[in-house]
């Protein structure tokens, strides 16, 4: 095991050691406590999906039934904690879990059809006018953290046409001209011209456009999706870093916004490996974040900045967040995935050159 995937998977034992629970005591049924110490009852539909998704990572790091098992409990917890079914109103949240869906069919062969097709159907109805993504139900705001994942999602169904048209209206709406990276989002009139940009730039919005670009960059082969992947790597690199590691956005949902960042970065260096930057930028900020790392039930606890050390898990720290601890998780586990094929490409490279062992 390399020390990266060591350090993943002293993450991912300290989430599911302080966080990881069954759901009203029912068999085969889990979620993830949204605070650890002490009670919490709150219900973070989003953060459960992403807490599949890091569950899903460490089982493409290391396939076990438990794995697979937990990831199946997970997305049984999901359905019976919505009570009402597989979705709600917030489509930026039913993307995720869409996401999460997808790659649980994928890589451990968790399947829910029937999620997926409600998914759909609610995605459907979610287009607002001009062609990005509302953010809820009956929402004049359209914005890039449902419009990314929306993109995202229907790329990998295949459904190329539908996350071109979504990409477009990010990059033709929601580009800062002064650094390259995506606002937040922007509220729409019914006849879908654009009355006001939200001129936020948040880090997991630069993410969702990164990943959607390398899904129609691999669908299409089009210049254009690889010119914009390149675009907003550098444009991250110059504008949301500090000393060269990845910035954080506090806690409460702004704790998983940077994983995600990481995650999507992963995947743009391993389409375009020439370019180290992508790479640079997971592997700079899992050191940090590494080195930052305070200690507590269950192993590793991590900070939202990974620059600066972390605090014991408390009240009113974001340190106690599922979510700040799952962006840390799921950046060990992207810079395993990087570590992984990193040496492979060296033994390759060796190879070739007849240094081979």
């Amino acid at each position: 095991m390399s020390a990266w995937a060591a350090r993943a998977a002293a993450a991912e034992r300290a989430v599911h050691t302080r966080h990881l629970r069954w759901l009203w005591a029912l068999p085969e049924v889990r979620l993830g406590r949204v605070g650890w110490p002490g009670r919490s009852t709150h219900w973070h539909y989003w953060w459960q999906a992403h807490l599949l998704d890091c569950t899903l990572d460490a089982y493409q790091r290391a396939p076990t039934p438990w794995r697979r098992e937990a990831s199946a409990a997970l997305v049984r917890g999901v359905r019976v904690r919505n009570i009402t079914g597989w979705v709600n109103d917030y489509y930026d949240d039913i993307a995720w879990l869409g996401l999460a869906l997808q790659r649980g069919a994928r890589v451990a062969g968790v399947r829910t059809p029937g999620a997926e097709q409600a998914i759909m159907r609610r995605l459907r109805f979610g287009r607002g006018p001009g062609g990005g993504m509302r953010w809820r139900q009956g929402d004049d705001v359209v914005n890039v953290p449902a419009t990314g994942p929306a993109a995202i999602f229907y790329a990998r169904r295949g459904n190329v046409g539908i996350a071109t048209s979504l990409v477009n209206w990010m990059l033709e709406h929601l580009i800062d001209p002064g650094t390259g990276l995506v606002f937040d989002g922007a509220r729409v009139n019914p006849d879908g011209a654009v009355h006001t940009v939200q001129r936020v730039l948040y880090s997991y919005c630069q993410g969702v456009l990164l990943g959607a670009c390398v899904e129609l960059g691999r669908a299409t082969g089009a210049p254009r999706w690889w010119r914009q992947v390149e675009a907003t790597v550098h444009a991250v690199a110059k504008h949301l870093t500090d000393g060269g590691v990845l910035r954080g956005h506090g806690g409460g949902d702004g704790g998983l916004f940077t994983g995600i960042l990481a995650r999507y970065l992963t995947l743009a260096a391993l389409a375009r490996p020439a370019d180290p930057t992508a790479a640079r930028l997971v592997l700079d900020s899992a050191e940090a974040a590494w080195r930052n790392r305070g200690v507590a039930e269950g192993g590793p606890v991590f900070g939202p900045q990974w620059t600066a050390p972390a605090l014991a898990p408390g009240s009113g720290r974001a340190e106690r967040d599922l979510s700040v601890q799952l962006s840390a998780w799921m950046l060990l586990e992207a810079a395993a995935v990087l570590s992984h094929h990193g040496e492979h490409r060296g033994e390759r490279h060796g190879e070739r050159r007849g240094e081979g062992g």
